[in-house]
């Protein structure tokens, strides 16, 4: 097998002739980096006008392998081989690295070269710049051995690989679906246990609430992020609430806007872009602040924490949330609306079925949702060895049965 310079079997980052032949209003396909995924999640239906994209974007033609260069999407192997796109060439983000392959190599092959443990591993120690804003060099790519074999056995690995790869991507994507279909049958108990009865009694969530901790907003202006400092939750932390990821801000700052202090027990919602979004405030946050962007809810004695923070992520609550936000590009729901929100409030018995019902729906979910995880990451790791091993030659494809992943 002969070791060869990516730099001989692909040019790399090159011009697109194609691209400069078409009219300025002819339309092109164009990506941002969202919607650039392996296998079927790729999205190539977005177009542009080729005026609006001449400068300041990647160019790219059918055949090429892209190649994200910035972290993380570098190491979530998320490179593709691009076909079907409209007029045959796109543009994109700047944060690509275009391979395009010359006759020596198969471009399925190369693909899968960019998505070997070497590659990523390699790529990720020569990533330059700051922290959260590294990318992979051009150089790197340039320069990277690969281990070539002829072109024959490279089709047939990449025909292989093609095959366990899917089988692979197939059981993930049952798994996905799975935790899915969990998630819409906890929301619909949910939604099923607050709607309306005739035992219930319609109530403005500001009722619901300590009267003497009232919902509220936070800080307005957090200042630098002071290491020892208090620490404040902002409405991108609520899907994991953890003390070590929080932003701090200084203690002058904190006793300023002591009104919006939280404490174990509480629950946060988001007031900005995931408007609805709630989290209970966990008992490793004993003191805490919130952002402007976020509202303290403190449940008032007699009502359960854990009841309300179900029955504000009942589809009735969370409609009425949506209906009151206003503003078009930055939509907020403020605290007068939500502090008039209405919950259907069972009786305190039927509150305490309702609880059991759905903290047993909820262990159920966890558990599912768990084992998914794990099993992602699992057949993740199985489908990066796979493509390592046939790719540097570690087995022969063609005697490679029962190796893959089956059903």
């Amino acid at each position: 097998m002969t070791v060869v310079r990516l730099r001989h079997l692909a040019q790399v980052n090159p011009a697109t002739p194609a691209f400069d032949r078409l009219h300025d209003n002819d339309e092109v396909t164009f990506l941002p980096m969202e919607v650039i995924w392996p296998d079927n999640r790729l999205d190539i239906s977005q177009r542009r006008v080729k005026a609006s994209v001449s400068t300041g974007y990647t160019r790219f033609q059918d055949g090429d392998v892209l190649v994200p260069k910035i972290t993380p999407t570098f190491e979530a192997a998320r490179s593709v081989l691009i076909n079907g796109l409209y007029c045959g060439v796109g543009a994109g983000t700047t944060e690509l690295h275009v391979l395009r392959p010359k006759s020596e190599v198969d471009a399925r092959f190369l693909l899968y070269v960019t998505n070997t443990h070497g590659f990523l591993k390699l790529g990720k120690a020569e990533m330059y710049g700051v922290a959260g804003q590294q990318r992979v060099p051009d150089e790197f790519i340039r320069d990277y051995a690969v281990e070539l074999p002829s072109l024959t056995a490279q089709r047939r690995i990449a025909d292989f690989l093609d095959t366990e790869t899917a089988r692979i991507d197939k059981l993930a994507d049952a798994r996905k679906e799975q935790v899915k279909l969990m998630t819409e049958r906890l929301d619909a108990i949910r939604n099923e246990l607050f709607t309306d009865s005739p035992n219930y009694t319609p109530t403005p969530l500001m009722h619901l609430t300590d009267p003497t901790r009232p919902i509220v907003y936070g800080i307005v202006q957090a200042g630098p992020e002071i290491q020892d400092g208090i620490p404040y939750i902002k409405t991108g932390d609520l899907e994991n609430l953890r003390i070590n990821s929080l932003s701090r801000t200084s203690r002058e700052i904190h006793n300023q806007y002591k009104r919006a202090a939280v404490h174990p027990g509480d629950i946060v919602m988001a007031m900005r872009a995931s408007i609805g979004a709630v989290a209970l405030v966990p008992d490793d946050i004993p003191e805490a602040n919130l952002t402007q962007g976020t509202a303290r809810i403190a449940a008032r004695q007699g009502i359960d924490r854990r009841w309300l923070l179900q029955a504000l992520q009942a589809r009735s609550v969370q409609e009425q949330c949506q209906v009151r936000a206003v503003g078009s590009t930055f939509r907020t729901l403020n605290i007068w609306d939500l502090r008039r929100v209405v919950i259907n409030v069972s009786p305190e018995r039927t509150r305490d079925q309702q609880l059991d019902y759905l903290e047993s729906s909820l262990a159920r979910h966890r558990a599912i949702t768990s084992s998914a995880v794990k099993q992602g990451v699992l057949l993740a790791e199985r489908r990066q060895a796979l493509i390592t091993a046939a790719v540097t030659g570690q087995f022969d494809v063609s005697t490679a049965s029962g190796r893959g992943v089956t059903e």
